[in-house]
């Protein structure tokens, strides 16, 4: 079984998440909006469908990455969230909530062995699109 497919996104602390969405903006062109910058790429399988790559900077107070002291969380994309999750259990890994479903997909969190909280992302991609603007392809 193919766990993970690809990064969905990283994610970090700042003082002041508005700010760095700003430089980023100003001095690398990044396309921000309220939850950071979307990238777009093409599905190397079929060019034709689009996926995304999330960043996001969060403010440094934020228990989003909870249980982790660490600064950043990165996001993966994978297939088939539900037998993962099960067998990542079975396998002793600590998950950190229930797997959540919206539109554009589902979310666990799970910790590694360096105490990294982990978001995995099923992604529905096709929805991703109509929410997003990204210019950044």
């Amino acid at each position: 079984m193919k766990k993970v497919t690809g990064i969905g996104g990283i994610f970090f602390k700042t003082n002041d998440p508005k700010a760095t969405k700003e430089w980023y903006a100003h001095h690398l062109g990044f396309n921000t909006d309220e939850w950071g910058a979307s990238f777009t790429f093409r599905k190397t399988e079929d060019p034709s469908q689009k996926v995304y790559v999330q960043w996001s900077p969060f403010k440094s107070d934020t228990d989003y990455f909870e249980p982790s002291s660490k600064e950043f969380m990165i996001n993966y994309r994978v297939d088939d969230i539900e037998n993962l999750v099960k067998t990542l259990r079975d396998e002793g890994v600590t998950i950190c909530d229930e797997i959540e479903s919206y539109d554009y997909g589902k979310f666990v969190h799970i910790m590694d062995a360096d105490g990294n909280k982990i978001e995995l992302w099923e992604p529905v991609d096709e929805v991703f699109d109509q929410m997003n603007d990204s210019k950044t392809e």
